[in-house]
């Protein structure tokens, strides 16, 4: 009969093309989890693997039934997590993903109220681009996660808790720092400093703007935020930064300039699957994190 940790196995094979690191992740020793995956490919009468001494190749059918597997994976952690529904509000651990362009400058404004309501919950924070981490939470690896809107969500719960403009930040030189506003015909004739693909925020600014990507001079595919608003700083360009941003680079001190576009320029939400357990706690987390946001705007 096959057994759940043999796919467990399968699995953790499939996303490290190697046993030996699939072993150390499963806790157990290598020759195990290669007798697991033995076990496995004979219940089903077929090889999901071709392996050597120097890499580990997926079988066209193995493609079909690891697909599966993580799907029947998804819905055992969605079952074990129904188990614990009933508890009272967070009280289970619960792994969050956050975009790199929110989750410097969100998570400091939002924790410390996290922690004075619900002082015990355990949370967990991965930061990767937006694609990824639909990905992950479509799969079950993480519970739910914060992604900027618009984006598409075709099959997933969406909570927006919060809304906010784009700001250009420009250096002492520019000859727009003394403007109430700037708009997008005034940056298509800068050096704008965006991020390269992948990066949900480039695409909101050229849609908002209403510019295409072969009018950008300049794409920094692994830059951060930070490293652009340095460099524009520096003089080096124009880059655009949310408003939750601005505290933390300064804001009395740098040349931040609204845009002159209609906004808002972005909305923040938490996603997650539609048949997750625990969507009341997710809709609870929107609600503190947008109640946190106005606190702190409040208070600036």
């Amino acid at each position: 009969m096959i057994t759940l940790r043999q796919l467990e196995f399968a699995l953790a094979v499939a996303k490290h093309r190697h046993f030996k690191r699939a072993a150390e992740e499963c806790n157990i020793s290598q020759s195990a989890l290669s007798l697991g995956i033995a076990e496995l490919e004979k219940q089903l009468d077929t090889q999901i693997f071709e392996r050597n001494n120097k890499q580990v190749l997926i079988t066209p059918i193995g493609e079909e039934i690891l697909e599966r597997a993580q799907r029947i994976s998804s819905e055992i952690n969605d079952l074990m997590t129904r188990a614990h529904s009933h508890q009272i509000p967070l009280a289970y651990p619960m792994t969050i993903g956050i975009i790199p362009t929110i989750a410097p400058y969100l998570l400091p404004k939002v924790l410390p109220t996290l922690k004075r309501l619900h002082p015990h919950f355990e949370l967990s924070v991965v930061e990767k681009q937006t694609e990824r981490l639909i990905e992950q939470v479509r799969y079950g690896h993480i519970d739910t996660a914060i992604i900027a809107l618009p984006y598409p969500l075709d099959g997933l719960h969406a909570f927006e808790f919060w809304a906010e403009d784009f700001f250009a930040i420009l250096s002492e030189n520019d000859e727009h720092i003394h403007t109430d506003k700037i708009n997008s015909d005034d940056l298509s004739k800068t050096n704008l400093l965006l991020l390269g693909e992948g990066h949900c925020l480039t695409d909101q600014v050229l849609s908002v703007c209403a510019l295409s990507k072969s009018e950008i001079q300049s794409s920094f595919s692994d830059a951060s935020l930070n490293t652009l608003i340095q460099m524009s700083l520096a003089g080096m360009g124009t880059t655009l930064v949310p408003k939750m941003a601005l505290e933390q680079i300064g804001e009395k001190t740098v040349h931040a300039i609204p845009l002159a576009e209609p906004g808002p320029h972005r909305r923040l939400a938490f996603i997650t699957r539609l048949n997750y357990a625990r969507v009341n706690d997710v809709r609870l987390l929107s609600e503190i994190f947008g109640q946190a946001l106005a606190s702190s705007e409040n208070e600036a």
